[in-house]
C-alpha cells in the first residue's frame, strides 16, 4: 500500500528563535529523500519537530501521512501512524530490554523474539546484545545496528534518519545502508535521511536531495546534487536563501 508524507509551510521555534521558516516537502512510499545543509540550517529541528519533541514549538504549518494531521498527535500516536525517528545518538534506557520496548510499541509478542533474531542476523548484531538493556554498554556502531533491528521489527511507513552515519565505520555504514535499501522494497518504507556526508548516499541512493538553508528548502535535485555539494559546498545555496 502506498503512503504519502507531506510537510507544508512548517514553522518551528526553539528557545524563542524561529528555526524552520516555511519548510515544504512531499515524499511517497519506497522513496529515499536526503536532507542536506550547513550546520544550524534546521535539519535536526525538522526531525525533532516532526516526531513531537516537547522543546520544539510549532508556529504554523501541517504535517500529514495519508491525510492524517500529525501535529495534533502525541509522539506515540505519530509513531503508530507510521513515522519513526532513528536518532544520531540513541538514548540508553536502563532497566528496559529491547523486547519490552518493541512489545510496548505494538509488536506481536508471540513472534517478536523470532523477528528480533532474524533482524539481528541480517544487520550482523551479536545476538547476545539483544538481551541487554536498550543501548546500555553498546558501542556507537552497535547502537545503530540495534536501531535497524527495531526498524525491521516495527516496519514504519516512513523512517526519518537523523545523521545515522555519524560515527559509523565503513562496515557498519554498509550494513545499515543495505538494510535501509531493503526496507524500501520489503514493506515500501519511505526513508528521509538527514546527513552531512555523501558517503551514506553512495550506498543509499536518494530519489531526491533537498538542500536546506535558513530553515527552508532552497534547492531540490537528483543524486547528482550530492556531487555539486561536495565540490562547491553550501555557499551558493546560503545566498539563495537570503
Amino acid at each position: 500500500m502506498s503512503s504519502t508524507l507531506k510537510i507544508e509551510g512548517l514553522r518551528v521555534e526553539v528557545a524563542g528563535t524561529e528555526v524552520l521558516k516555511g519548510f515544504d516537502l512531499t515524499m511517497h512510499s519506497g522513496e529515499v529523500h536526503a536532507i542536506m545543509g550547513p550546520n544550524g540550517s534546521g535539519k535536526s529541528t525538522l526531525a525533532h519537530a516532526l516526531t513531537g519533541h516537547p522543546g520544539y514549538r510549532v508556529l504554523e504549518g501541517s504535517v500529514t501521512i495519508d491525510g492524517v494531521e500529525l501535529l495534533t498527535l502525541s509522539p506515540t500516536e505519530r509513531a503508530r501512524h507510521g513515522l519513526v525517528l532513528v536518532m544520531q545518538q540513541p538514548f540508553e534506557i536502563p532497566g528496559v530490554r529491547t523486547f519490552d520496548l518493541l512489545a510496548a510499541a505494538g509488536a506481536d509478542p508471540t513472534t517478536l523474539r523470532e523477528r528480533m533474531l532474524e533482524e539481528a542476523r541480517r544487520i550482523e548484531l551479536p545476538l547476545e546484545l539483544l538481551d541487554r538493556f536498550v543501548n546500555v554498554d553498546l558501542s556507537g556502531g552497535e547502537r545503530k545496528r540495534s536501531e535497524m533491528v527495531q526498524l525491521g521489527v516495527l516496519r514504519p511507513k516512513f523512517a526519518m534518519l537523523d545523521e545515522i552515519d555519524s560515527g559509523l565505520d565503513v562496515d557498519a555504514l554498509d550494513a545499515v545502508a543495505k538494510r535501509l535499501v531493503a526496507a524500501t522494497t520489503e514493506w515500501n518504507c519511505g526513508v528521509l535521511a538527514i546527513t552531512h556526508f555523501r558517503r551514506l548516499l553512495l550506498e543509499l541512493t536518494p530519489t531526491m536531495i533537498h538542500v536546506v538553508s535558513d530553515g527552508r528548502v532552497v534547492a531540490t535535485g537528483g543524486p547528482e546534487l550530492a556531487e555539486v555539494l561536495e565540490r562547491d559546498g553550501y555557499e551558493v545555496f546560503r545566498s539563495a536563501s537570503t
